[in-house]
């Protein structure tokens, strides 16, 4: 197995040399593709995630598929304005030079993907590899096998492995992979992992993007429309059965408001699934995570649901009231349908909590008050989020996707995908027969004056 990696790497990089990557129409020709391939396996995508996730097909569509298919789309119809060489101002000290700014791509890419959202997060980040004009090799989870072989199977069927290629398997072939001299790294995944992969990578200066994770708090200030905060917020934690690196992991609340909160998250539920079943929410991936969720439960009691069925390895959507911030619950992040519900007297109290915790991947404000809503903009740190609304900001191309601090650094979706994928080169263009020597020695007294007036 290391010498077919290694092996492909070296085809990949010898591949890229030729400059066959490089090109408007081949770049294009490569997201048509994709687009192709994805859509003649579509339904093999659909049932690899029933089977590995057990999801519905239409969360499938709306939050893996279509969103590969909409960057596609957005690629597809900036890309030219994105490579195009631009002339920048010169400083008037390096006349008569000229200057450019020429986006390059990095090289061979790796792409390391998570389990949760198997097909958005080999894809998307493939996307702006490949209007990068780079070469690149996927490393899908193995905790999602099925989903793992069908998008090997959209990879081979779309391009040539020395151009872009799937590696499958589990921590051996990650190892072996993130070895490799790289040009650049784009992993999805868990902090702890990210630090591993940050030290690999430093060994050969390879740059990194790292979309990690966090607490992602939801802030319920008591201006908020509670019916449609507490619908919204079901909707984060019963998505994926909360197994989103943005979902809502918390909520902070006016303690005025909680009582109300927790009567509109039961009506959510009810909506959601009447007869409580919760069978088109997915199920928790595999024995590990449950058994980690089962453990966080442990000791607390439920305000709404509580409910679990291991032979399914579900668990029903709950509430806690009664969690400390010491608690576990509160000490990692929860990557379940679990949410633990916390009071505050006034907002500073809130912000002041959230300052004083590791910068969360996302954070979600419900108000109606513009004030509040900068004076929490203002004062927590964070990757993205949303103003009375949950998760939906990562669905847009226009806005960068990315964490900041423990949650990661690095971002993509829409054009920095591209940037992220490309490097700046910066070239300054003199005229052959042009020379100033000022700078040159032997320096004098009005050399130095000279200077003085234009530096």
């Amino acid at each position: 197995m290391a010498s077919d990696i290694i092996s492909l790497v070296r085809q990949q990089k010898e591949y890229f040399l030729t400059g066959a990557t490089r090109g408007y129409a081949a770049r294009i020709q490569a997201l048509n593709d994709l687009e192709n391939s994805l859509k003649a396996h579509e339904e093999d995508l659909l049932e690899a995630l029933a089977e590995d996730l057990h999801k519905e097909r239409t969360e499938s569509y709306m939050t893996e598929i279509g969103l590969v298919y909409g960057e596609i789309r957005y690629h597809r119809k900036h890309l030219s304005a994105w490579m195009r060489e631009r002339w920048v101002p010169t400083p008037i000290t390096l006349f008569p030079s000229g200057s450019r700014r020429i986006p390059e791509p990095y090289g061979c890419v790796l792409i390391a993907a998570p389990w949760n959202y198997p097909v958005q997060l080999c894809f998307e980040p493939l996307i702006g590899t490949i209007s990068g004009g780079n070469c690149a090799v996927i490393k899908p989870s193995a905790y999602a096998p099925a989903v793992s072989a069908a998008v090997a199977k959209v990879v081979r069927d779309a391009f040539p492995e020395h151009y872009i290629a799937v590696v499958e398997g589990g921590r051996e072939e990650n190892r072996i992979l993130f070895e490799q001299p790289f040009d650049y790294i784009f992993f999805t995944g868990s902090v702890a992992v990210g630090k591993e992969v940050m030290a690999a990578a430093a060994r050969h200066l390879t740059p990194v993007t790292l979309e990690l994770g966090g607490k992602s708090p939801v802030i319920i200030e008591k201006t908020a429309d509670i019916s449609k905060a507490a619908r919204k917020v079901a909707f984060g934690k019963v998505l994926n059965a909360g197994q989103t690196c943005v979902a809502p992991d918390y909520v902070l609340i006016d303690e005025t408001l909680k009582d109300s909160f927790l009567e509109e998250y039961r009506k959510a539920l009810k909506r959601f699934s009447p007869d409580g079943s919760f069978r088109q929410m997915a199920s928790i991936v595999n024995e590990k995570h449950y058994t980690r969720l089962r453990g966080l439960m442990e000791g607390h009691k439920p305000v709404i649901g509580g409910h679990y069925k291991a032979s399914e390895r579900r668990i029903e959507p709950s509430v806690y009231t009664d969690v400390d911030p010491e608690d576990a619950m509160m000490q990692q992040e929860i990557f379940g349908p679990l949410l633990p519900v916390l009071t505050y007297q006034n907002l500073e109290e809130a912000i002041r909590f959230i300052a004083g915790r590791p910068h969360p991947l996302a954070l979600y404000l419900f108000t109606r008050d513009r004030d509040v809503q900068r004076q929490v903009m203002n004062s927590c740190q964070f990757g993205g989020g949303c103003v009375n609304d949950v998760i939906l900001h990562l669905s847009s191309a226009h806005l960068p996707f990315g964490g900041v601090g423990a949650s990661g650094m690095g971002q993509y979706h829409g054009k920095k995908s591209f940037e992220t994928f490309t490097h700046t080169r910066s070239v300054l263009i003199s005229p052959a027969s042009a020379e100033i020597p000022i700078p040159y020695m032997p320096y004098t007294k009005m050399k130095e004056k000279l200077l003085r007036k234009v530096l």
